[in-house]
């Protein structure tokens, strides 16, 4: 073999290991021993990929890690939460497809695996979902140098019931699950901002997503705990600044959802931001073959950066 086709060998095995090296994406458990909310019987997840990947029946939720190349990073991030009615979670599709997204902008992602209420193992079904995401947020913000991002720009973002979840920690980040020996027990919960994408909002019966309200708040919810996560219900001054899309033909999670939400917002003079299309319907992720609604994520872009410009002024 000639000296410079071994060098050319080389250079090729180091790109290609380099390429691997770069596509790996860690993923941290939110929880170390003991896992709230969970009577610790042996299940497994089921994980189910016809096109997209579906997982349901989490037992160990966790955070991956998704980050742009270090002269990249702006020091924003965002933890996102894949919808799938609190049955299962679409993982790539409103997971991470949409992060890698987010790192070609310079933007650190996490994909949030959240644990969902009709899991078996789980108690306090309601607070499971959101005890993670609260969980998620503070670890981020604790760890924030480790990633190289700003611990007052993180926010949250949700996908349908995903966009519940979320839009549920926007307006319920004070709540305490009193995890015993919490090492996160002194960092916030808040969000910095929020960015919902189809959401499910209310749990009032004649907007709601009722797949998602049943295997939240069960079969027979009284008026209390409807109220109690029906988030447009819930926003105050304090609730963090707000991009919502929506499809006015989304045939599934009704668009005064997303109205209700943003008229809430506006009168507690929170800063927010809809865009509306007129059609795409639901569950389009990225919508790459939509040259009209796929422009959503430049005005997401847009919107990020109007928002760093106030902040600043």
């Amino acid at each position: 073999m000639t000296n410079q086709l071994s060098r050319i060998i080389t250079i090729v095995v180091i790109c290609l290991t380099s390429s691997f090296v770069s596509a790996q994406n860690k993923s941290i458990p939110l929880y170390q021993g003991k896992i709230p909310n969970s009577t610790g019987a042996p299940e497994e997840e089921i994980r189910e990929n016809n096109d997209i990947l579906l997982i349901s029946n989490i037992q160990k939720p966790a955070l991956e890690v998704f980050t742009p190349p270090k002269r990249n990073r702006n020091g924003k991030a965002v933890i996102i939460c894949p919808g799938g009615g609190y049955h299962y979670l679409a993982y790539d599709w409103e997971g991470t497809e949409i992060a890698k997204w987010f790192n070609s902008k310079g933007i650190t992602a996490f994909v949030l695996k959240y644990r969902l209420p009709i899991a078996k193992t789980v108690t306090n079904k309601s607070e499971v979902p959101l005890s993670d995401a609260i969980q998620a947020i503070k670890m981020v913000r604790k760890n924030a140098e480790t990633w190289n991002i700003n611990p007052n720009d993180i926010g949250i973002m949700g996908f349908s019931a995903g966009g519940h979840l979320a839009s549920t920690l926007g307006t319920h980040y004070n709540m305490d699950y009193n995890i015993k020996n919490d090492p996160y027990k002194d960092i916030s919960a808040r969000p910095d901002f929020m960015i919902l994408i189809y959401p499910v909002i209310t749990m009032e019966a004649t907007y709601t997503h009722r797949g998602s309200r049943e295997a939240l708040l069960g079969k027979q919810p009284t008026d209390e705990i409807i109220d109690l996560y029906s988030n447009e219900k819930q926003i105050t001054k304090n609730t963090p600044p707000t991009f919502l899309l929506h499809c006015e033909d989304d045939d599934v999670v009704p668009v005064e959802n997303s109205l209700k939400f943003y008229k809430a917002l506006k009168e507690n003079n929170v800063p927010a931001e809809m865009h509306l299309y007129p059609k795409g319907g639901h569950g389009f992720g990225l919508a790459s073959n939509n040259a009209h609604l796929q422009t959503w994520t430049q005005r997401l872009y847009e919107w990020l950066w109007y928002i760093d410009r106030e902040n600043k002024q």
